[in-house]
């Protein structure tokens, strides 16, 4: 007899299902304005004020780390709700497409390269003396991202037909920049530059920019540093009985650990849950495994 899942078990399963960089970023965002919500009026606004974005330029570069926290800062639940919904329907399709590294680039990417827009903007005309706070810029740069990976995908709005990405996001973009100077504390501007740098950094991308290959390399660099400080393996004696075989490629040390971090990932997510650069790098260790 079949058993239905509960909400619970329900919910767990569609959560771990997400790909890991999408579960993060909304997890961290639900979370922080849950506390922000629990700690009250006078603690949210100081969280605000400390870790918002201020265009201002020398708070910019004097307090950088706002570029990060003010994305994950949200000034009410349905900024939060629209923000999230967004990142969840499109972003899934990018990170799968991209793989998680390069996903978090365009969306770390955009949402910083979006705030340094707006300070550039108020340089030049003034302005930034109010906070800027919310995941939209980041937003906006995924938007941009799915709109050129699958420019005819039709998606559904409420009292809308069925809109190719391409479309859609173009109009959205076309609203921002036709409200530009109106008075309704929405940073259109961070908006704006945050579609700027996903355009820019997918095009990167297609010109053979990989960010997954480059943070891979970089975190790598430790890895081969901890590898050195492990004592050498104690060779195997020579076994008269065994035949020697000349025209096979045997996996080094390295190779093996990547192979065997792969296995793992696999167990844990499933095939489908490899990066593109990791089916690839599978297929070729495969072949050296023989």
């Amino acid at each position: 007899m079949y058993q239905q899942d509960s909400f619970g078990e329900s919910f767990k399963r569609g959560y771990m299902m997400m790909p890991p960089a999408l579960r993060y970023i909304i997890t961290i965002n639900v979370v922080v304005f849950i506390l922000m919500t629990l700690a009250g009026q006078s603690a949210s606004r100081w969280i605000t004020l400390s870790f918002g974005f201020y265009s201002d330029p020398v708070m910019t570069f004097s307090q950088p780390w706002r570029l990060v926290t003010y994305m994950f800062l949200h000034g009410s639940f349905f900024h939060l709700l629209f923000n999230m919904l967004w990142v969840w329907f499109l972003g899934r399709m990018v990170e799968e497409h991209l793989g998680t590294k390069n996903f978090l680039v365009i969306y770390f990417g955009a949402g910083i390269g979006g705030a340094l827009v707006n300070t550039l903007v108020t340089a030049i005309f003034g302005g930034g003396e109010i906070p800027t706070v919310g995941a939209s810029g980041s937003v906006f740069g995924v938007m941009v991202a799915f709109a050129m990976l699958f420019p005819t995908f039709k998606l559904m709005l409420i009292f809308f037909p069925p809109i190719q990405a391409r479309y859609l996001v173009a109009g959205l973009i076309a609203l921002d920049i036709l409200f530009i100077s109106s008075a309704d504390n929405i940073a259109r501007i961070v908006h704006l530059g945050g579609a700027f740098w996903g355009w820019a950094l997918l095009k990167m991308y297609y010109r053979g920019y990989n960010y997954d290959a480059w943070l891979s390399g970089f975190s790598g660099m430790f890895k081969r540093e901890r590898r050195e400080e492990k004592p050498p393996r104690q060779k195997k004696g020579f076994n008269p009985k065994m035949t020697s075989v000349s025209d096979a490629e045997i996996l080094d040390e390295e190779d093996q650990d990547e192979l065997d971090r792969i296995l793992e990932k696999i167990s844990k997510s499933g095939y489908d849950g490899l990066t593109a650069e990791e089916k690839k790098r599978l297929f070729d260790l495969s072949k050296l495994d023989k």
